[in-house]
């Protein structure tokens, strides 16, 4: 027996909807034949977006989108993407596969694709190689209604109102792939920029630094003492990896035994220790919890799919993603007074994704399927939640076989949970609810699991054995299975 206790009474704020956040890099098929085909594509399309993607990413309500990278966002140079398509510069990916990048994905379309998602745009822009009047003159292109060289442009370009852009990333990976530099380097680095990236009319700009890779401590803490009261949001960088090194292999996304099932789960759970430490030490510089937590990079990492291009990231996704998922979101619901967005790596056909798409066919991963039970959290106001269970695992990776995150909307109470057990059910009993009804949705299968083209038999279905007595819920959650359950209080 599982026991889940609320206090509705108590709550550390509102869950920000960008805590559902989705990451889109040039990289891959994530881009290319993933959200974008081209106007001329037999693939039905609105102006070069896949409309079956747009519309799936659509039901889960995809808040905001981080573009363009990653790594490829220091080397990326705005001006290269926009004007007519046939004259866009031509370079190569040096970071993702070695292959020709066109440029006929840039400004304009990624604008477009967050209007056809109904989602706000987040730009990484260029640190690494780029320079301040190279960020500065994007900020303006995108913001800027003045009569300025940079302004007419655009509207050449086609659009005539700026778009407001709010969500501006300062480098990416700042101490890897964005320049290697020293902390104190970057901290000095993010103010110059930050000075110069003008706020236009009533576009206020939202000034987000590069934040540590996982449990770098250090990091954070010379940007907090050095850069701080610059800033709008720090980012976080964690990756779920089954071995011990990035530099031997990751393992497969879908042979895999007990041993590493758990041992993802208790990574993934990880997530949980790095942002207290790095709350605490963000709270030493900020105790009034002005800087947010940005984990602008998140998911689970794997080996490529046999055949496929190593440097595009392909991997499949089975139940133990969809678990990985669910652990996550949990943590950063709870976390929800300091992360104010999170944005899982990447929306298709990369790493983690919610979507796979082969040709015209695309299939729904069930970390998809996760989203989509966890999306009455969006804005909603978070509800304390304390949970009681056995242990599971194997060997050292042991945790409890229960995870559980609540909120609370108009007098509906909406708590997501996980069944980590690989094989055995578990029933569960949610006290302090004062419930009057109940109803609940369930994605569960074997750990291995996954959807594949033509064949998606992993998707929720409602849970049966949902009971309501004396204002306690109860259910049984299958083994690896991640459920929703609405509660309408009394």
């Amino acid at each position: 027996m599982a026991t889940i206790t609320l206090n509705p009474a108590r709550s550390r704020g509102s869950i920000h909807r960008n805590i559902y956040g989705h990451f889109a890099e040039h990289l891959g098929r994530c881009i290319y034949q993933g959200l974008f085909v081209g106007e001329g594509s037999p693939i039905p399309n609105v102006k070069g977006m896949r409309t079956d993607v747009v519309e799936a990413l659509r039901r889960i309500g995809v808040p905001v989108l981080r573009w363009p990278g990653g790594c490829f966002a220091d080397e990326y140079h705005w001006e290269d993407g926009v004007g007519p398509r046939e004259d866009r510069k031509r370079m190569v990916n040096t970071n993702w596969g070695g292959v020709v990048e066109d440029n006929s994905f840039g400004t304009h379309e990624f604008l477009e694709l967050c209007a056809q998602l109904g989602c706000e745009p987040y730009i990484n822009a260029n640190v690494g190689s780029g320079t301040v009047r190279e960020m500065a003159e994007w900020v303006e292109y995108l913001n800027s209604d003045g009569d300025s060289s940079v302004v007419r442009r655009r509207r050449a370009n086609g659009r005539q109102d700026a778009w407001g852009v709010k969500y501006w990333g300062v480098g990416n990976e700042s101490w890897g792939c964005g320049g290697n530099m020293r902390p104190e380097y970057y901290a000095d680095e993010f103010r110059r920029y930050a000075t110069f990236c003008r706020r236009y009319g009533d576009h206020a700009l939202y000034k987000i630094a590069c934040g540590p890779n996982a449990d770098d401590y250090a990091w954070t803490e010379t940007l907090m003492q050095r850069a701080g009261r610059f800033m709008d949001a720090l980012t976080l960088h964690y990756y779920t990896l089954c071995v011990d090194s990035w530099d031997v292999p990751k393992g497969s996304a879908t042979q895999f035994g007990r041993a590493d099932f758990y041992k993802a789960l208790s990574r993934a759970a990880r997530m949980d220790e790095l942002i207290v430490r790095h709350d605490a030490i963000m709270t030493r510089y900020d105790p009034q919890r002005r800087v947010g937590l940005i984990v602008d990079e998140w998911g689970a990492w794997y080996d490529v799919e046999p055949g496929t291009n190593p440097g595009f990231l392909y991997q499949q996704n089975t139940m133990r993603d969809a678990l990985i998922a669910a652990i996550t979101l949990n943590i950063f619901n709870r976390h929800c007074d300091r992360v104010v967005m999170a944005n899982l790596a990447q929306t298709v056909n990369v790493l983690q994704a919610v979507i796979l798409t082969e040709g015209e066919r695309m299939v729904l991963t069930p970390t998809y399927h996760v989203f989509d039970l966890y999306r009455p959290h969006q804005d909603a106001r978070e509800v304390d939640c304390f949970v009681e269970s056995d242990e599971v695992g194997e060997g050292a990776w042991r945790m409890g076989q229960v995870t559980a995150s609540a909120s609370e909307r108009d007098g509906v109470l909406t708590v997501t949970l996980a069944n980590l057990s690989a094989d055995a059910p578990v029933d569960v009993r949610i006290d302090g609810a004062e419930a009057r009804a109940a109803q609940g949705r369930v994605l569960h299968g074997a750990m291995d699991a996954y959807n594949d083209f033509g064949d998606e038999r992993l998707a929720p279905v409602p849970l049966a054995d949902l009971r309501v007595q004396d204002g306690v819920v109860t259910a049984q959650l299958p083994p690896c299975s991640v459920a929703a359950v609405r509660i309408e209080r009394a």
